[in-house]
């Protein structure tokens, strides 16, 4: 198993990482005088713009603060100029978790699993913490792949994206997918950074993919809440676009539902009746599922 240590969450990487993207002149701070030894803003230019003292905004880096105030924190963001979601971020490492993720199996409820089996008309994926792909429906299958044919420990959406072939090579803009799949995983391991799950997830996507490394130490974050539009090339619908809609379950903040709407146009009618015969002739296995369970 990976170390926990290895999945690189806290304040202190994020708050260091951010401070080093930013100079003197984007933060109102007059030229400085002489040869800088470090890029970025030093940590006293930090505590100075948020009106703390040095030692604790350095002690803040370190870790070594048991609590932070509101007031503090809101500060801090500022300073460092975070978007809205580095600053929920920063807010949900900070409170250690408020709303924690389930520390036993996740399977898909009875409600949902329903859902899928009537949904045929664009595909459908219920992810789980991190990613994981907890349920779909047949014409997801006929899309990536048979989802029940995947080891479990696999079945992730980011797993998926970097390390196998298939998925990777049907992404049109796949950088532009890689880049964002794992500022989604980095934002949903705020809420409970400790996770085994995710240790071995995020030891084993940096130890075989150098773009997934890079990306991760990158300490770049953000929601997956919101619509995006994606490219595919599939071997045998060929190439279509498609629109996903995500819809989290606001009582738990742990089960996404995430629809795949293709775009109004001839190409993508045409790739979508090819993935639906595709999908009639699938085996059972590729059937609706909601017996996955995974270790968070």
């Amino acid at each position: 198993m990976a170390d926990i240590s290895e999945a690189n969450i806290g304040l202190g990487p994020f708050l260091r990482a951010r401070r080093a993207e930013l100079t003197r002149d984007q933060v109102g701070l007059p030229p400085a005088a002489g040869i800088r030894r470090v890029s970025g803003l030093r940590r006293e230019e930090v505590a100075e713009l948020a009106g703390i003292s040095a030692d604790y905004y350095a002690r803040l880096e370190q870790g070594r603060l048991s609590s932070i105030s509101e007031y503090t924190l809101a500060a801090v963001c500022e300073a460092l100029r975070l978007n809205a979601d580095q600053e929920t971020y920063v807010r949900t490492l900070a409170r250690k978790p408020a709303i924690p993720m389930s520390n036993g199996d996740m399977t898909v409820d009875a409600s949902t699993r329903n859902l899928l089996a009537h949904l045929s008309d664009v595909p459908v994926l219920v992810l789980g913490p991190y990613l994981d792909i907890l349920g779909w429906n047949t014409l997801a299958s006929a899309l990536f792949l048979d989802f029940a044919q995947v080891p479990r420990e696999h079945r992730n959406l980011v797993w998926l994206a970097f390390l196998d072939a298939q998925v990777r090579a049907m992404y049109l803009d796949w950088e532009s997918v890689g880049r964002r799949c794992v500022a989604y995983l980095r934002m949903d391991a705020a809420r409970n950074p400790n996770s085994p799950r995710l240790a071995e997830l995020v030891g084993e996507l940096s130890a075989r993919d150098r773009d997934f490394h890079l990306w991760w130490t990158s300490q770049t974050v953000a929601h997956h809440n919101t619509s995006g539009r994606k490219r595919y090339r599939h071997p045998v619908a060929g190439e279509f676009t498609l629109d996903s809609q995500i819809y989290q379950r606001a009582e738990t903040h742990e089960t996404t539902l995430v629809f795949l709407v293709p775009t109004p146009n001839a190409q993508s009618r045409h790739a979508f009746s090819a993935l639906a015969r595709i999908a009639a002739s699938l085996p059972e296995s590729a059937a609706p599922l909601g017996d996955y369970q995974t270790r968070t």
